[in-house]
């Protein structure tokens, strides 16, 4: 017979495959690798920056044979994000090598505005705002030398990325610096790639130009931050019965006399949130623009009324520019950078490949139960009101 404190075997708490459970070194989602390369296709842009403005519902019908619910009306949590459009400043050419890629040259745009040049200083109120004077000199002479270095990267790179960066006069998040990022261009020869990036420097592409209605996407992000926590939390951990000494949200034994060190695999409390995710397979509802009267109108709903809840999304306010909508929830607190990617796999489940018609999208008041879909509705329920008369 066996010692009575091994009776059981169950699964460890908490994943060991986030290691080590710190403070993401970047707040935007970095993107570690993008879809394969198809020459075949047209050049196009891979990802996307987006900002989180909140969460509402949707009704929809199941379009899924087998399943009890097909052909019957679903409810589901969707995530609205805002993504205004994207200005390309450069491209990024780069040669493959034994240790992996690297970069061959750069080449900017002529005109860079002040929101991505804030970017590059660590004190733009105090800096003497000369960042790239010197470079944009280089387009005097007939542009010589940048088309030197295109034809350098034309020749020579087996992978262009384009330098992107986003509008923060368009986006309400109490931020002047705009995030940059670069994004790999597929399709096409590398010289038709090059010529793409030359072509769209110091123009906007929009979301709808990158992804389009019921794709699958990947969302690439930085998770809430929760400070430091318990093991209980952190890990979920069994609670200690409640007459334990010195506490019940605690690891008993954290491991044997010997080894005389406590094994990284042991629970411990310390960091928990903001870490760096990456969450595949995100089904887009919807793709469409925040000031249209219609953009949360349906085949079923005809009711007049935009994306926007009333009173506003709680922590973001008003979407006015081109958002996505998003199945499920994303990473991260509202007004948080998120990283939208094409995705990496070639999808054949049904669910993935299913044709999603919205009947109906809340936008009813996010703050409290909220009872009506818009104004109109609430003022014709409610009748003139006090601060109406006055």
């Amino acid at each position: 017979m066996g010692p009575s404190h091994c009776k059981y075997e169950q699964p460890r708490h908490g994943s060991l495959a986030f290691l080590p459970r710190k403070r993401a070194a970047r707040h935007r989602g970095r993107c570690k690798s993008f879809p394969k390369d198809n020459a075949a296709n047209p050049p196009h842009l891979t990802a996307f920056l987006a900002y989180k403005a909140g969460m509402t519902h949707v009704v929809r019908d199941l379009e899924r044979p087998g399943s009890k619910a097909h052909k019957k009306e679903v409810v589901e949590a969707v995530t609205v994000v805002e993504a205004p459009p994207m200005v390309i400043v450069g491209v990024v050419g780069y040669i493959e090598t034994p240790r992996g890629l690297r970069a061959l040259t750069s080449v900017w745009a002529e005109h860079l505005s002040d929101e991505v040049k804030r970017r590059f200083y660590k004190n733009w109120y105090r800096s003497k705002k000369k960042a790239f004077t010197k470079y944009s000199a280089k387009y005097a002479d007939s542009g010589k030398q940048i088309a030197q270095d295109l034809e350098r990267i034309k020749k020579y790179s087996t992978i262009v990325r384009v330098i992107a960066h986003t509008q923060m006069n368009k986006v309400r998040i109490g931020q002047k610096k705009a995030h940059l990022m670069e994004i790999q261009v597929n399709g096409g020869s590398i010289a038709e790639k090059v010529d793409w990036a030359r072509e769209h420097f110091e123009k906007t592409v929009s979301v709808g130009d990158v992804f389009e209605k019921d794709e699958m996407i990947d969302v690439i992000g930085v998770t809430k931050g929760k400070g430091v926590e318990g093991v209980t939390a952190r890990w979920g951990t069994k609670k200690l019965p409640r007459k334990t000494h010195r506490g019940l949200r605690k690891v008993a034994c954290i491991g044997a006399w010997h080894p005389s060190r406590v094994m990284y695999s042991v629970a411990r409390s310390g960091q928990d949130g903001y870490h760096h995710r990456t969450e595949p397979n995100k089904k887009i509802y919807r793709i469409a623009n925040g000031s249209d009267e219609t953009s949360a109108q349906t085949e079923f709903d005809i009711t007049r009324k935009t994306i926007t809840p009333l009173g506003g999304f709680p922590h973001y306010g008003e979407v006015k520019e081109d958002f996505v909508v998003l199945k499920g929830s994303c990473v991260g607190v509202k007004k948080r950078v998120l990283t939208l990617r094409k995705s990496l796999r070639t999808h054949s489940k049904q669910s993935a490949l299913e044709k999603v018609n919205l009947k109906f999208i809340d936008t009813s008041s996010k703050f409290g139960h909220g009872r009506f879909q818009t104004k109109e509705e609430k003022k014709a329920f409610m009748g003139p009101l006090k601060k109406d008369l006055a």
